[in-house]
């Protein structure tokens, strides 16, 4: 009997039925798109500010004058501590490995260049470096990495130098110092410390193969292979400094603690979320004497966007529930207002409040399947839409979306229709059966 109650309730007034369906498949369609992009924002946004150059800085931990601008520690290139070439392999080695996108190693070496084989010599700074380099990581494999995944925005005109020759790339500003410029092809002789570059044996002759603008110190500078500069300056297999490029979350409170501070479950919880402070402390692990520290002018950009996106994918979704909310709400009053003849006489004859609020509820549970079935197909479609006009991708649909999307119009159609039950609870059957 209430099955059939339920189902003859349904057939009453379609175009009302079809309008609450309506009304609930587009507060899930927009919920569904937004969780879905929501769910996979982070890591897409994390790789998209990936761009923004490096994230950490590692520097020999004993080093001095630590000189902080812009969120960046530049030291003295002729003066402190040096790090192994060789231990780089053990940064793929540490927990949050995968998230190691890249990383390179920099040596600034003071010098005197000549260009050509004429014109008196200049003092410049020759920066050794990697642009694509294979790594050795201690399981066997390889990992390419370099000035390439780390500092992309860097604009070549030419060619790059390969890591395992004597070629080099000059800095726009350095290359534009001299008459006519400095132009791919010709060749450049460098002595370490302002060195007389006529001395053979303190001389390392460079092609230069590209022109590079980085908006930066490189610009007035020398670019070549780290084994290059290591020659030049004698520190055989060693460098100064490491940028490292890492997917990260927003940190929060936990994130900002001393771990020493932290109890045994939040040291784990800490250690095992991507922190950039939980990322530094693993690096310094496996690389021992070293300071880790976050480019804080990327690092908290990315968070206060990352943080942003998501308050606003929120604030959407709680709106369209809530929009949704009311169009149930103002369908349920009208549909309580047109059937109270008929509510009067269940009354009358025996019905009880719960027995006459069974029959709409279960109606607007059925609705509210239906409607976030629908919804949750339409919001797939529009989350790859959004992930392709945002992040270049379409998002991929998440499964674990449905049931929530389910939920939500369940809870929605339910609490919408809480109002005007509520109202039709207090009907008494007698003035309604008089028609008053």
């Amino acid at each position: 009997m209430f099955a059939r109650l339920v189902g003859e309730s349904l057939r009453r007034n379609p175009r009302r039925k079809a309008l609450t369906a309506a009304a609930l498949a587009v507060g899930m369609a927009v919920t569904t798109a937004t969780l879905t992009v929501a769910l996979q924002v982070g890591d897409r946004m994390a790789r998209e500010f990936r761009s923004l150059g490096a994230n950490l800085l590692v520097t020999p931990q004993s080093d001095t004058l630590p000189l902080e601008i812009g969120g960046v520690d530049y030291r003295p290139v002729n003066e402190g501590a040096y790090l192994n070439e060789s231990d780089l392999g053990k940064l793929k080695t540490i927990f949050w490995r995968h998230n190691i996108l890249g990383f390179t190693p920099f040596l600034d070496v003071p010098a005197s260049v000549r260009v050509g084989d004429a014109g008196p010599a200049k003092d410049s700074t020759v920066i050794g470096t990697w642009y694509e380099h294979d790594v050795a990581i201690p399981d066997g494999t390889k990992f390419k990495t370099g000035a390439a995944s780390t500092h992309p925005w860097w604009k070549i005109r030419g060619n790059w130098f390969h890591d395992d020759s004597n070629e080099g790339v000059v800095g726009s500003a350095l290359a534009a110092t001299y008459p006519g410029g400095i132009v791919p092809g010709e060749t450049i002789d460098i002595a370490e410390n302002g060195g007389q570059t006529q001395d053979a044996a303190k001389t390392l002759r460079v092609l230069v193969t590209g022109i590079v603008t980085t908006g930066g110190t490189e610009d007035q500078a020398i670019l070549v292979p780290l084994s290059v500069a290591q020659q030049l300056s004698g520190h055989q297999g060693q460098f100064r400094q490491l940028f490292v490029s890492a997917l990260t979350k927003p940190a929060d409170a936990l994130a900002d603690r001393d771990p020493k501070s932290l109890t045994p479950t939040e040291y784990d919880r800490w250690f095992c979320s991507p922190y950039i402070s939980s990322i530094s402390y693993q690096i310094e692990q496996v690389l021992p004497g070293t300071d880790v520290r976050a480019i804080r002018r990327v690092a908290d950009t990315e968070g206060r966007i990352l943080s942003r996106v998501s308050t606003l994918l929120w604030i959407v979704t709680l709106a369209a529930l809530a929009a949704a909310g009311l169009a149930v709400a103002a369908t349920s009053a009208a549909t309580v207002l047109e059937r109270r003849q008929e509510i009067g006489i269940m009354k009358a004859i025996g019905a009880t409040n719960v027995a006459v609020a069974g029959i709409f509820l279960a109606e607007q549970l059925i609705l509210a399947i239906a409607g976030g079935a629908v919804g949750f197909l339409f919001g797939i479609g529009l989350a790859r839409v959004l992930g392709t006009s945002v992040f270049g991708t379409p998002a991929a649909p998440r499964l674990i979306v449905l049931p929530i999307a389910l939920g939500l119009a369940v809870v929605v159609a339910l609490a919408g229709s809480l109002i005007p039950l509520r109202r039709a609870a207090r009907f008494d059957p007698a003035p309604i059966l008089r028609g008053e």
